[in-house]
């Protein structure tokens, strides 16, 4: 068993290059949609004297179809996205003919994360809420509210029911002892 998977959050590096392969008339529905872009991811630490440090890694993200059709349409440098995809590593040759790798995130599913005001998070002021895409993992995620902590149980007390009224008792009649012990 196997498992190539790859979970990201993190801020667009710079606007995503979109192109078009096996085909040059995109418009007849010819010719397959990629778009690459780099994504960085922070983690923030403190180190031993106490100072906090930030540690960025950027990764190559290359996005295919619909994906490619939503960066193309929404993702901007600065947008937050989250994005699951499978790790490949692939060799090409440079310009000066020497072998070179390079390793990418090729997305399965990509979503838009942040505000719809028009800044960093690449969303066009201008668009309505709807003109957003609404299929699958490519919606925006609703904001939630902030974590609210439960209010402790309160301890249940006891219902106290009045037994019913028994009618009253026959007077008892001595019957002797009725100890039947054998000593």
């Amino acid at each position: 068993m196997s498992l190539n998977k790859v979970m990201l959050i993190g801020n667009v590096g710079r606007d995503p290059n979109v192109r078009y392969l096996e085909g040059n008339n995109p418009g007849a529905g010819q010719g397959r949609k990629v778009a690459t872009f780099t994504l960085a991811t922070s983690e923030r630490y403190r180190d031993r004297s106490g100072e906090t440090r930030e540690n960025t890694e950027w990764h190559n993200i290359v996005a295919w179809g619909q994906p490619a059709d939503v960066c193309e349409r929404f993702v901007r440098k600065g947008t937050q996205l989250y994005i699951e995809g499978k790790l490949r590593t692939r060799k090409y040759t440079d310009a000066q003919g020497m072998e070179k790798y390079t390793t990418e995130i090729n997305v399965d599913t990509l979503q838009l994360l942040g505000r719809r005001d028009g800044d960093a998070a690449g969303y066009p002021a201008d668009q309505p809420a709807g003109a957003y895409p609404q299929q699958g993992g490519y919606q925006p995620r609703p904001q939630q509210p902030a974590y609210q902590q439960p209010a402790p149980a309160q301890p249940q007390q006891p219902v106290y029911q009045q037994p019913a009224p028994q009618a009253p008792a026959a007077p008892a009649v001595d019957e002797g002892p009725t100890d039947d012990l054998p000593f």
